[in-house]
């Protein structure tokens, strides 16, 4: 994407292209007065009954994030305000990848969905919009410490090994979202979507990494709770931003579980209320928790068990030898020996790196069908080969223009000639090259003199292994192509001429225009029978210029919708309420 084409700055500036291609302009334009009372009746309600049970930082929060009450913020306005507690914010369609999701939140970059909900989900929708992003995320990073949990939690989570399972029920949820938001959807079609994620959702596989952290994500930045479990605040953005479930999580249906480990292993629906939600005690024992868990990811154990979920996940990832050489490309097989990784083989491009920089000459353009390498120490012999010497290498025969036999532990060989070996900054070989190379496993042949230099990683243990690329340069990942798009509200000239009764009374209350609301209120009962929002916003006027007729008539007409349509009748009587209240 040209950006050109959105407001940047210098923290949207410094990301790098593989997630500059996932922002959109916001399009402000776009945002019709119905979508702006929206926003205005979901944050006054918000405004008033969060003021009590969110946490301290929400309403500071929202000062400092540059949220209004009144008008979507736009990403301009919102940016120029967060530069100040060294955040961003972008504009995405919709749901992203989750890896993606976390990288921006690394490079302390909100990342707002900038669609809005529809009227008809006015309480909740399961796609992501402007108001769960803007109005449930941003206020709370006004926290000091939750910010930096925030950023530490997507510089791990981005990391986080995925499988190939969990993309697919990332496409699939992120459809029936789309479907469920859109307008005029039959029945039938999101029927079948929600079929396919429950059919993807029963499939019984051993939760990734990635799976795991998504939860613990959703139980604390979405659903989270702090405090105590008999008296918690609301902080997760989920709730903040769904004025339907923050009331209902505070009621004894919701149950309410001390914040864990544990909370890894528990699923959730998106589609749906939480039966149960967890209370940290504070945002310190977040980032505590964080810590337990990236302890147990492959990012910190590596091992034969961190080569093989990257095997499993079909994705491009890394493996860091204790040296600091990593190796980036798709892994497809591994050799093991008493429990530890002996060989390891890419298929495809790979690069090497070191310190995610990658190898002047070890790019994939050099490695284009991708690379295996022996790892470990050589039989019988205690001094690694990254700790010899030049002195050593020479008794060993590993020497420049020499012929040498490499016998390592689990039974692999290489032979071949010595062409020269890279040490790393503190001393250590971390890459050796041979020609006229043979490479075995017993009798099985892992590489052949006619393939070319056999370049051979050196490193006795395997210490981490990621999700994606050492330098990300080092591949091409500008290659997103959703598999769905949000679906844009349908304009009717039916729909187009209520959007400008909304328009009319917003002008009217904003900008003090002389408008005849008695006759907006009469032609909502004639032609828009079933819209209720706008004769809320219609009564808050009558009340503020005294005129007790159209008071009268207004709250007459919201009688009658509370009759016709039951459903939206605690809509009518919050509206109602905080007009009362003003």
């Amino acid at each position: 994407m040209n950006a050109r084409e959105y407001e940047s700055n210098d923290l949207i500036d410094r990301l790098p292209p593989h997630l500059k291609q996932f922002i959109k302009p916001q399009d402000y334009e776009d945002y019709t007065p119905i979508n702006q009372a929206v926003w205005r009746y979901v944050m006054r309600k918000n405004v008033d009954y969060l003021s009590k049970v969110a946490h301290d930082t929400y309403l500071e929060g929202l000062d400092k994030t540059g949220i209004s009450v009144e008008s979507i913020p736009s990403m301009y306005g919102m940016n120029r305000i967060l530069k100040e507690i060294g955040w961003a914010a972008v504009a995405v369609d919709g749901f992203i990848p989750p890896n993606a999701f976390m990288e921006f939140q690394a490079y302390k970059v909100l990342v707002i969905a900038s669609d809005i909900r529809q009227l008809e989900n006015i309480e909740y929708t399961p796609a992501p919009d402007i108001i769960h992003e803007g109005a449930g995320h941003a206020p709370i990073i006004a926290n000091p410490e939750y910010a930096e949990y925030l950023r530490r939690f997507g510089e791990i989570g981005c990391k986080a090994i995925s499988s190939a399972h969990d993309y697919a029920i990332y496409e699939a949820i992120r459809l029936l979202s789309i479907l469920k938001e859109a307008e005029g959807v039959a029945e039938e079609e999101i029927k079948k979507a929600e079929d396919e994620v429950d059919r993807l959702q029963a499939i019984t596989t051993a939760p990734s990494e990635m799976a795991l952290i998504r939860n613990l994500h959703w139980w604390t930045v979405e659903y989270g709770l702090i405090g105590t479990v008999d008296n918690p605040k609301i902080y997760g953005a989920g709730l903040l931003s769904s004025i339907g479930e923050s009331a209902w999580c505070m009621t004894d249906n919701v149950i309410k579980l001390p914040y864990t480990l544990e909370a890894a292993t528990q699923g959730f629906d998106i589609t749906k209320p939480q039966p149960q939600l967890y209370v940290t005690p504070d945002f310190a024992y977040l980032s505590e928790v964080l810590e337990n868990f990236a302890n147990k990811m492959a990012l910190r154990k590596g091992g034969l068990e961190g080569i093989q979920k990257l095997i499993e996940s079909k994705a491009l990832g890394t493996i860091e030898l204790n040296t600091g050489i990593q190796i980036s490309g798709h892994f497809t097989n591994v050799i093991s020996h008493e429990g530890k990784p002996v060989y390891v083989q890419t298929t495809g491009e790979t690069a090497l790196s070191y310190r995610e920089k990658e190898l002047v000459g070890h790019g994939t353009e050099t490695h284009p069908h991708g690379f295996g390498t022996a790892l470990g120490r050589l039989k019988g012999i205690n001094l690694a080969i990254e700790d010899m010497s030049p002195r050593d290498l020479k008794a060993y025969n590993l020497f420049e223009g020499l012929p040498v036999t490499l016998e390592f532990e689990g039974d692999i060989t290489v032979s071949g000639t010595n062409i020269t070996g890279i040490r790393n900054i503190h001393g250590k070989i971390i890459l050796i090259s041979f020609k006229d190379c043979t490479v075995k496993h017993g009798d099985t042949l892992l590489f052949q003199p006619e393939w070319g230099t056999y370049d051979m990683a050196v490193g006795a243990e395997v210490i981490s292994a990621f999700s994606g690329p050492a330098d990300y340069r080092s591949f091409d990942l500008v290659n997103h192509v959703p598999s769905s798009k949000t679906i844009k509200a349908k304009r009717d000239e039916d729909k187009i001429r209520l959007e400008g009764l909304y328009q009319a009374v917003r002008s009217m209350r904003e900008e003090d225009k002389t408008v005849d609301l008695n006759a907006i209120l009469e032609m909502l009962i004639q032609s828009y029978p079933t819209d209720w929002l706008l004769t809320v916003e219609i009564l808050e006027l009558a009340k503020k210029n005294n005129n007790q007729a159209l008071f009268q008539k207004a709250m007459s007409r919201l009688e009658q919708l509370k009759v016709e349509r039951p459903k939206v009748t605690h809509l009518i009587v919050d509206g109602v309420s905080i007009i009362e209240q003003a």
